[in-house]
């Protein structure tokens, strides 16, 4: 979900955006802080929507009345990479550079998570997940990081939001490469709409239940390496929109369409904060892109077959979740050149490992009989608070061991391949330029 030296995702993104810089940067007031800040307000309620199905759970009763912490969590993740991600390629230049930091950034700990869980399998402290039913697509799917949309399991649960990640950084590729992909805006809301026009007409898992789920590797294999590289980029996003609008494993059709439609949100404001695009229509688009995206969740959940009630707290936890990673994101944006104190901006550093790995630990903990108790309110606080503490540790642990000097591997491995074989920056045949308007008025110089 990040792109350092997040996430999630809730997830991811994440639980999964961050560019190059070193820990010690955190808690300057930089124009990343703000980020590592809501990528750890994100993970710790993700933590907590999946926490609480085991400790504080009259709170997560209340909670949920209203509010879905799990979605919210993700919801900031994905617009959060929506703003870094595009930057990180645009800088970069180059789309080897691009997929390699990407390569490196996510794929050590991902193997790491999916490596423990079956190791808790065998152990007898978790469970796969039914990945044996199907142990070939379950492998492919995997290792593609593509599983909720290859009809693979997610190991772990949190994985899900990784496949529309990948989604994601298949489309900007190609759109980088064909010199279209500053329209941000009109993407964001092209998405939006979609959302709202057919997200509620697209079958969901049609592709998983008519065509064989290693068919669609293949196919997907077929266009990331044949053909010209525009021409295969553009056939890859158009294969990976295919399976994010009629593949979805856990989520809906309008609810796919509506992560994209949030991700270029994102990279719109990224552009208004570099000046390449007016601030009033960006959060004139930006507000409306949430009000198409709530109007999809409102309309099409009717067609979910729920009780009127469960109707009515679904769409409250629909409208909230959405409105507050909105408004979250928003208010880190404008209080992004304040001083963030180091711990919380730390657990944004750490938030890809707190993302893939409380599952984990959630399993480990839940493995013990007298955790199944029923504990007076005050020891449950204090089990989660513990719980907290241990989680930070280890992810700040494999942090330390596993992401950070994996990330310096990928920056090698980027120049070294930039030293054999010439840096592959994509021809820019016509002058950068920014963002087009929707509308009339002067565009301001490119920041």
């Amino acid at each position: 979900m990040t792109d350092s030296n997040l996430v999630p995702s809730a997830s991811g993104s994440p639980p999964a955006s961050q560019l190059t810089r070193s820990p010690a940067a955190a808690g300057t007031p930089s124009r990343l802080a703000w980020l590592d800040l809501l990528r750890g307000i994100a993970a710790l309620f993700v933590v907590f929507d999946h926490l609480s199905y085991y400790l504080l759970q009259h709170v997560r009763a209340e909670v949920y009345n209203w509010f879905d912490a799990g979605n919210y969590g993700v919801f900031v993740f994905f617009i959060i990479s929506g703003y870094i991600v595009p930057a990180s390629l645009e800088r970069k230049g180059s789309v080897r550079t691009f997929w390699v930091s990407r390569l490196f950034r996510l794929y050590p700990l991902y193997l790491l998570a999916v490596g423990i869980a079956v190791v808790l399998y065998f152990v007898h402290f978790g469970s796969l997940r039914g990945e044996g039913a199907d142990p070939e697509a379950s492998f492919f799917s995997q290792l593609l990081m593509m599983s909720n949309v290859l009809g693979g399991e997610n190991l772990p649960n949190v994985v899900w939001s990784l496949s529309y990640e990948m989604v994601f950084y298949l489309l900007i590729t190609a759109l980088f490469i064909a010199r279209v992909h500053k329209r941000s805006s009109w993407y964001a809301l092209a998405f939006a709409v979609a959302a709202v026009a057919i997200g509620g007409l697209l079958p969901q898992a049609y592709l998983i239940h008519n065509v064989a789920t290693p068919r669609l590797i293949a196919v997907l294999a077929v266009v990331l390496r044949g053909m010209s590289r525009l021409l295969g980029a553009a056939m890859a996003a158009v294969v990976a929109i295919a399976l994010l609008a009629f593949n979805g494993g856990w989520i809906w059709p309008w609810e796919a369409l509506s992560i994209l439609a949030l991700m270029f949100t994102g990279t719109m404001f990224y552009r208004a904060e570099q000046g390449q695009y007016p601030w009033r229509r960006a959060i004139a688009i930006g507000v409306g892109v949430f009000a198409l995206i709530i109007a999809a969740g409102l309309w099409h959940s009717h067609a979910l077959g729920m009780s009127a009630h469960a109707e009515l707290l679904w769409e409250r936890k629909w409208v909230s979740a959405f409105a507050l990673a909105g408004l979250t994101f928003g208010a880190g944006l404008a209080l992004r050149h304040v001083r963030w104190p180091r711990p919380l901006t730390w657990l944004g550093l750490i938030s890809f490992s707190v993302y893939l790995l409380h599952p984990l630990l959630i399993e480990s903990y839940h493995h013990f009989s007298w955790t199944r108790l029923h504990h007076p309110f005050w020891l449950q606080v204090l089990l989660a608070a513990a719980f907290l503490a241990v989680l930070i540790a280890v992810s700040s642990v494999t942090y330390l061991l596993v992401e950070r000097p994996m990330q310096k591997v990928g920056r090698r491995v980027g120049w070294w391949l930039d030293a054999q074989f010439g840096p592959d920056r994509v021809p820019d045949h016509v002058p950068a330029s920014p963002e087009p308007a929707l509308a009339g008025g002067s565009r301001p110089p490119a920041g």
